[in-house]
């Protein structure tokens, strides 16, 4: 009997649930209320129809059947979070500052990538210096090499050499330079092996003056490669060069970039 009670009680549960009706919708029940205004739910959703229809900023939400509740839709300051403005404004410069660094970084490594390229490389650079052993150079001779595709003359004077280079006045020369500018060490004289007048290689120990004649138009330079006859009119480059040891030198680096 006891099991009985409990399926029927059961069973009516499940009915009320089964049987519920499905909720309505505004535009339903207000359809619902103009057609059947007969009961009191309807009644009190038709009642509240008139501010449905003269305040569009507010929405209505059934309660239950004997009550209709409305709430605001156009503002919701009320739900929003409150940031302050001074941290929205510092997260903004935050972020633009990182990007501009951020551009000014890629900006700096492409233009020193570009004038990178630009440079000569390590290996040409090495090419271009001349390494020279001053001890394989007897007294009174001259030895020459090849220094950037141009002769190079390296002469050991003797002291009478470096005695008559000094003793020449400056108003008989076309170039005027002493010969303490054109040294580094006295007995060790460099210059190119390039005429100045139409760039021709002048012979060694050899001239009126005992240092180098160009046979080509006859140009005579001395023992300080100064130009003393003939129509060249300046004296023989002098290189950059240093000394790097008693009997040793670089061609083509000088001291002051050292």
């Amino acid at each position: 009997h006891r099991r009985r009670k409990r399926k029927k009680k059961t069973f009516r549960m499940l009915g009320r649930i089964l049987c519920r009706p499905a909720p309505q919708s505004k535009s339903s029940i207000a359809h619902s209320t103009r057609s059947n205004p007969s009961s009191s739910a309807r009644r009190s959703f038709h009642n509240s129809t008139p501010a449905l229809a003269g305040d569009t900023g507010k929405a209505w939400k059934v309660i239950s059947e004997d009550h209709v509740a409305e709430f605001p839709t156009n503002n919701f300051t009320n739900y929003k979070k409150e940031t302050p403005e001074i941290t929205r404004k510092a997260f903004s410069y935050f972020v633009i500052g990182t990007g501009g660094m951020s551009v000014a970084a890629v900006a700096k490594t492409g233009i020193v990538d570009i004038l990178g390229t630009m440079n000569a490389a390590a290996n040409v650079v090495a090419l271009a210096n001349l390494e020279v052993d001053l001890s394989t150079i007897p007294e009174g001779t001259t030895t020459t090499l090849k220094y950037r595709g141009k002769p190079l003359f390296i002469r050991h004077r003797t002291p009478e050499e470096i005695e008559a280079a000094r003793a020449v006045a400056m108003a008989e020369l076309k170039d005027p330079q002493k010969d303490e500018e054109r040294v580094k060490r006295d007995q060790w004289l460099m210059v190119l092996g390039v005429c100045t007048h139409l760039g021709c290689v002048p012979l060694a120990n050899a001239g009126d003056y005992n240092g180098w004649f160009c046979p080509c138009h006859g140009s005579h330079y001395d023992t300080s490669g100064r130009i003393r006859k003939g129509p060249a009119p300046l004296n023989l480059e002098i290189p950059p060069y240093m000394f790097t040891g008693d009997s040793s030198a670089v061609v083509g680096v000088d001291e002051s970039s050292q």
